[in-house]
């Protein structure tokens, strides 16, 4: 045992990471060089940034098996530069001798874990804001821009200021139709877009330890915009039998190591019921414009976006089988369904749940980011408005300025298609699944969407609820 797993002051999480990434015990407020046990960029940020960069330096990744590259923002390539930057990432990929690469996969946050390469304790940095997703696993795992990867792939280390730690603790049991994504909807909303201060922030209480890894992972992922570095969640049993089904073994002794200790260091610690969370939804431009879906009632929608990280797992893709189930979308109304990738969507064919959605009147896109990125086809026009389980839905970044988007929960998207606008999905959600049993469902290619064009409606900003923190 390292003299960092020794010493008896209490600590977070987020400092057990770090200090095994230093080598040396840390405290907040520190700045110390890590190693880096992990780098994962996709086809945007990766090698048409970083590998101009290490040729003018004459240097070379340096370790090859440590650098994940994922194709998922510029897929189907629509034009002449999808398919450049694309041939680029390939043609690199190879030359450098990366171990690792996915090329068409789906989404880069959801492809890395259930591929086995995160596990707790690791020090690991992405080529991606959401790269925060890691966090799930009781893993360090946050986003870099161009120039900081280019250290990391050169000299395997990064620095970093030991984050003070926010504890988000959700007690007793969410209720049916209530999911991750409407925590951190609630979150923004209460604290707003830079309330996470750039600190880790944890989450636990027997609420978040029920959450499946995908939900956890949707925790991890928005904990960016709430403004924090990272999102962690402690790892358990939950975290040990997924971790298994992607090929990696982590005992009991190393699941007990990740957690943070009784009386650890807290810049904050909020305490919520579980059960007085309702389904929330986040109005155009901002997350942080979310209040319960109800005061939403009436919005209009012309698109139903189901994709992303936050919203397309096989988990999300379940949430919104259960309220499609018999039912089709309202007339004038189009569905989008993107798979978060390749695998999910194979397991979700055969559990039936891509039949429901297909005979609800889903259109299929492919496992990539999709609109949530803003690239190629997928870009919604003028006026449009979209209701979308994605994270963000910031202004233009998925098509036009001028067209509105809100964000809700994969129960909420799927809601909102059935009514054709905006409604607590609660009441949409059906009991059971038994009348469509797993069978096998085809695969169809991609449909490209034309952008819709139609007037907004008023959008004003209802007043915020939700549950009140403990004392």
């Amino acid at each position: 045992m390292s003299d960092v797993d020794t010493i008896a002051t209490p600590r977070s999480l987020a400092q057990k990471i770090i200090a095994r990434a230093a080598g040396r015990p840390v405290l907040p407020g520190e700045i110390v060089t890590c190693r880096v046990d992990l780098a994962m960029s996709h086809d945007s940020s990766g090698p048409r940034r970083v590998a101009p960069m290490l040729a003018e330096l004459g240097a070379k990744v340096w370790d090859p098996s440590r650098y994940v590259i994922i194709t998922d923002h510029y897929l189907p390539a629509a034009d002449d530069e999808s398919r450049n930057i694309l041939k680029i990432t390939r043609d690199w990929v190879k030359s450098a001798g990366i171990e690792h690469f996915y090329d068409g996969q789906g989404i880069c946050h959801v492809v890395l874990p259930e591929r086995g390469h995160i596990r707790p304790g690791m020090m690991i940095v992405g080529g991606d804001s959401h790269a925060s997703t890691g966090g799930a696993f009781g893993s360090y795992m946050f986003g870099v821009g161009a120039t900081e990867m280019l250290g990391v792939l050169v000299t395997g280390e990064i620095w970093l200021k030991v984050p003070e730690t926010l504890l988000f603790e959700w007690h007793g049991r969410f209720a049916e139709g209530v999911c991750a994504k409407d925590v951190m909807l609630f979150l923004c909303g209460r604290f707003g877009l830079d309330g996470g201060q750039y600190q880790a922030l944890e989450f636990g209480g027997s609420a978040v330890r029920a959450l499946s890894m995908q939900e956890r992972m949707t925790l991890a992922n928005m904990s960016v915009e709430l403004g924090g570095q990272v999102g962690l969640v402690a790892p358990d049993e939950i975290t040990q039998a997924y971790l298994r089904q992607a090929g990696v073994e982590v005992d009991g002794a190393e699941m007990a190591r990740w957690q943070s200790d009784q009386g650890a260091p807290l810049a904050a610690h909020h305490r919520y019921a579980a059960a007085d969370l309702v389904p929330q939804v986040a109005a155009p431009h901002s997350p942080a414009n979310a209040a319960p879906a109800a005061d939403y009632g009436g919005q209009a929608i012309d698109v139903a976006y189901l994709g992303a990280c936050t919203g397309a797992k096989l988990d999300d893709l379940r949430m919104a089988a259960q309220v499609l189930a018999g039912r089709r979308i309202a007339a004038g109304v189009t569905l989008m369904v993107a798979p978060a990738s390749r695998r999910d969507q194979e397991r979700a064919e055969a559990e039936g749940i891509m039949t429901v959605l297909a005979d609800a009147g889903a259109q299929f896109l492919a496992n990539a980011c999709g609109a949530c990125a803003g690239y190629g086809q997928y870009r919604f026009g003028d006026g449009v408005r979209v209701m979308a389980s994605t994270a963000r839905n910031f202004k233009g970044r998925m098509g036009s300025a001028a067209s509105r988007i809100w964000l809700g929960s994969p129960y909420s998207v799927a809601a909102a298609a059935c009514a054709g606008e905006i409604v607590d999905p609660r009441e949409f959600i059906s009991t059971s699944m038994a009348a469509f049993p797993p069978t096998p469902f085809p695969r169809k290619g991609v449909t490209a969407v034309q952008p819709l064009t139609r007037h907004p409606n008023d959008d004003s900003l209802p007043p915020r609820g939700g549950p009140s923190e403990a004392a």
